[in-house]
């Protein structure tokens, strides 16, 4: 019986929590080839897995994930699932709840409940767990304008 408990519960998950306060910014590395930057006043939680899950729980967060990168990365916040292509990119959450993405390099595909969306380099779109809105060409400096320069 204790057998059969364990093989049923298996072993807990990894979850590792980054938060940052009102006057820090956090760069990290979350995995080999995914670096993440964490704005103030931001916080994710990242599960190990493959692929690494990540989910954004308040603030604004910039990944740059290399293309010779072994594990990939999804992000999920609330019902939304983004699922990343080797590329550079930054979500934003706002306090009023509204989401912001947008992609340096490479793509992303953003899984809400209309559909799959692509979101390429130099663009960016607004989204929520229905849909998205507001998808455009931005400029590279508008992508993460809180991050500071590497």
């Amino acid at each position: 019986m204790l057998g059969l408990m364990t093989w049923y519960f298996g072993k807990p998950e990894n979850v590792r929590f980054f938060e940052t306060n009102s006057e820090e910014q956090l760069t990290a590395s979350i995995a080999p080839g995914i670096d993440m930057a964490l704005d103030t006043q931001s916080s994710i939680a990242v599960k190990e897995g493959q692929p690494l899950q990540v989910e954004l729980l308040k603030g604004n967060v910039y990944f740059d994930i290399r293309k010779n990168a072994v594990n990939q990365l999804e992000v999920k916040i609330g019902n939304t699932m983004i699922k990343d292509f080797g590329t550079r990119f930054s979500i934003q959450l706002h306090k009023g709840g509204s989401r912001h993405i947008a992609v340096a390099d490479g793509y992303i595909k953003v899984h809400v409940a209309s559909g799959v969306y692509q979101i390429s380099a130099f663009e960016q779109a607004d989204f929520d767990d229905t849909g998205i809105s507001k998808h455009r060409l931005i400029a590279e400096r508008d992508i993460a304008p809180w991050r500071s320069p590497q």
